[in-house]
């Protein structure tokens, strides 16, 4: 059942599934929940309680916000945690893994661990090296571009396609759902106001994390020339010794999507270690 939660005169959709301790799903730019639909009942049936959230903008939730910050969205995922009584952990994919390292940051009673799926969490510098070496970060930084500049559905298609390199058995049909979705007035205009902030404020504020983080990357990730490199460098910017790495090969920018078998095997045990403890 898809409940809503008002936020300061806007509605963010989420959904709740399981019993037991809280995690929160947030999905990345141009997406939905429905990005989740694999991760989040394995998650309910181990025994959690599941918040599966349209982060503002985005799916069932409203337009018309003021800013698509990570900042405003971690607010939101902080929201959703009071709301349903915390504490939590974020699972935070793309922008949301940003903004998940942000809520954490700021509101260390209620996250007590975040998991990042190949996160934005950090000020980009412009690759060109990459760009030059690289034929798939070239590739996907193309589309994305036009998807800036044009707000081209075709080009953001185009993206996805390079994005999840091993389509899932579903994929005609939630590409067609996501089509449709994108395609609704305003939404398109949301996912180019998201690319157009700056990961800036989230990385301010890894240094001041204190509970422990996961980043999972994809090794074949067109958002990054090395995947890993970026994984590392967020890493070395927590707190020593808070965070872990875990590269999963041949995985573009959804690894969830593609392996979320892995990416569970990858998640229990860091949710045991975190929510057990609190």
């Amino acid at each position: 059942m898809t409940e809503h939660l008002s936020i300061a005169g806007n509605t963010i959709a989420y959904e709740v599934t399981g019993q037991g301790p809280l995690v929160v799903l947030a999905h990345g730019m141009g997406d939905s929940r429905h990005s989740y639909r694999f991760l989040a009942p394995a998650l309910a049936a181990a025994g959690y309680r599941v918040a599966n959230v349209d982060i503002r903008g985005c799916g069932d939730s409203s337009l018309g916000w003021d800013g698509y910050s990570r900042t405003d969205i971690a607010g939101d995922l902080l929201a959703v945690v009071r709301h349903l009584g915390g504490p939590a952990v974020i699972i935070g994919q793309s922008i949301s893994g940003g903004a998940a390292t942000i809520a954490a940051a700021t509101a260390p009673e209620l996250i007590v661990g975040v998991i990042e799926l190949a996160p934005f969490t950090r000020a980009q510098s412009f690759d060109l090296g990459g760009l030059l070496r690289v034929k798939r970060f070239r590739a996907g930084f193309t589309q994305l571009a036009q998807v800036l500049l044009r707000g081209s559905l075709a080009n953001w298609r185009r993206y996805l396609d390079l994005a999840i390199p091993t389509k899932p058995a579903d994929w005609h049909s939630e590409l067609a759902r996501i089509e449709v979705k994108m395609s609704e007035p305003g939404r398109m205009k949301v996912l180019q106001a998201m690319a157009k902030t700056s990961p800036a404020d989230a990385g301010r504020q890894l240094s001041k994390v204190t509970s422990p983080v996961l980043v999972i990357q994809g090794s074949a990730d067109p958002d990054w020339a090395d995947p890993r490199a970026e994984g590392e460098r967020i890493i070395a910017d927590l707190p020593r010794g808070l965070g872990d790495l875990a590269v999963i090969e041949g995985v573009g920018h959804y690894p969830h999507v593609e392996t979320p078998d892995e990416v569970l095997s990858l998640a229990l045990p860091f949710l045991a270690r975190t929510l057990t403890s609190a």
